[in-house]
């Protein structure tokens, strides 16, 4: 198993997403890779969580990663946080993402879950799963 494409991916991800004028647009520049300080913004995307498993075969190095990414708001409803949560969707899921280190063999969204906080935000948490080869 090789971890070493990790950062690879997550710097491929966060650029993505920072770069979709579709998700800027109803986030502006509000796209995370660690919580800033201070007040939050009303709208933002954080990338989240992550999980690996191996899946090194006879051609290489290789694992699957389980990636998460949230979209908070402190709208009443979840309208605003949907719509960036699809934009956020359009941009990684079956992305062609170009990595610093190593290989994207395929991301895929996975699933989804909408939730009220207890803060009285809305929370919408994605996971997507890559494959990737460190080769």
């Amino acid at each position: 198993m090789s971890y070493g494409v990790t950062a690879a991916l997550q710097v491929a991800v966060y650029g993505a997403l920072t770069g979709d004028a579709a998700l800027t647009t109803l986030v502006g520049s509000d796209i995370y890779d660690a919580m800033p300080g201070g007040a939050l913004p009303g709208l933002y995307v954080l990338l989240g969580e992550e999980s690996a498993k191996d899946a090194s075969d006879q051609s290489g190095d290789g694992a699957w990663h389980d990636l998460s990414v949230a979209v908070v708001t402190d709208q009443a409803g979840f309208q605003a946080a949907k719509n960036a949560a699809a934009a956020v969707s359009d941009v990684l899921h079956g992305a062609a993402l170009s990595l610093p280190r190593g290989r994207l063999v395929g991301l895929w969204f996975r699933k989804a879950r909408a939730s009220r906080q207890g803060d009285g935000t809305r929370r919408i948490d994605m996971t997507f799963r890559a494959r990737v080869e460190d080769n």
